[in-house]
């Protein structure tokens, strides 16, 4: 098994064996793809609702980010885009191999429990229209860290 293989399956039973509320992972055949599911608990603007977070790892992970983004359902928050793009500054710039499945996880949903504006980033009609398949080949503009 390669070192992605190894790590990938050591965070999975990691994931499944110390759940943490509001976060789950559903079953997999291979480690190249991971679907997450988050629920925020303590935020009115998303009670009653779960979202699915798809990673893909390239053979280069942990050295650099998954891509990860919403399917399905996308949450309406100011740096979530309608086409599920997240703009997170550890899911690029700032990634380092000592992340993982559960602490992006983790912070997606902290992101999402600290929200307070219903509404999409202020350039998501462009950016959707222009956006490449893959967020890891976008150039992000941080509106507002305070989000």
């Amino acid at each position: 098994m390669s070192f992605k293989g190894k790590r990938l399956a050591k965070e999975y039973k990691d994931l499944v064996s110390n759940q943490v509320p509001g976060i789950t992972c559903e079953a997999t055949d291979s480690f190249d793809t991971l679907v997450i599911q988050v629920s925020v608990l303590d935020n009115p603007l998303y009670i009653d609702d779960s979202y699915r977070l798809r990673f893909i790892f390239s053979d280069k992970y942990p050295f650099s980010p998954p891509q990860v983004q919403f399917i399905d359902k996308i949450p309406i928050h100011p740096h979530i885009y309608s086409n599920g793009h997240i703009c997170l500054n550890i899911l690029g710039n700032d990634w380092t191999p000592s992340q993982t499945v559960a602490s992006i996880s983790m912070s997606v949903q902290s992101m999402l429990a600290s929200n307070n504006l219903n509404q999409r980033p202020p350039d998501d009609d462009n950016y959707v229209k222009h956006a490449p398949e893959n967020p890891q080949h976008s150039s992000f503009y941080y509106h507002d860290d305070t989000v």
